[in-house]
């Protein structure tokens, strides 16, 4: 079913809408909000890790330009979905690049995962929040999620 050819789907005054998984009903305007909470929580994780790594032992080293990179690369997947969506007429046009963010996230997570980061400390529950709503779009889309 091509959700694009409802009636008013895409039209002005007109949510472009659909379901996701589990016949829950998403509109574009509903998807548009996690979208904007995943690149504000995004933005400031990225400030957080690298004031971080500006105070570790891997300041000035390859090891922090590799980080920095990686979530900068998530980042601009982010940016890149958001133009897109704000393109599209509806939400599920946009799967291709939500699974590049999930594509990026995935490098992000191993990162978290592997590195050692103080628990409790702010980068990880920051990376926290970014997962969680990350997992929230992913889900939305019917992709998989990310492991904490």
């Amino acid at each position: 079913l091509d959700l694009t050819q409802l009636p008013g789907a895409g039209q002005p005054g007109r949510p472009a809408q659909g379901t996701g998984p589990g016949g829950k009903f998403y509109t574009k305007a509903d998807v548009e909000r996690i979208i904007k909470r995943v690149e504000e929580r995004s933005d400031e994780f990225r400030k957080v890790i690298d004031r971080s790594l500006d105070r570790s032992a891997l300041n000035g080293t390859t090891r922090e330009d590799n980080i920095n990179q990686q979530v900068k690369e998530l980042e601009n997947a982010i940016d890149k979905l958001r133009k897109d969506f704000d393109r599209a007429n509806t939400w599920q046009e946009t799967r291709q690049q939500v699974q590049r963010v999930l594509d990026e996230s995935d490098e992000v997570n191993t990162l978290m995962r592997r590195g050692r980061w103080r628990r409790g400390g702010v980068v990880k529950s920051e990376w926290a929040l970014v997962r969680s709503d990350l997992n929230r779009l992913f889900g939305i889309y019917n992709l998989r999620l990310l492991v904490p």
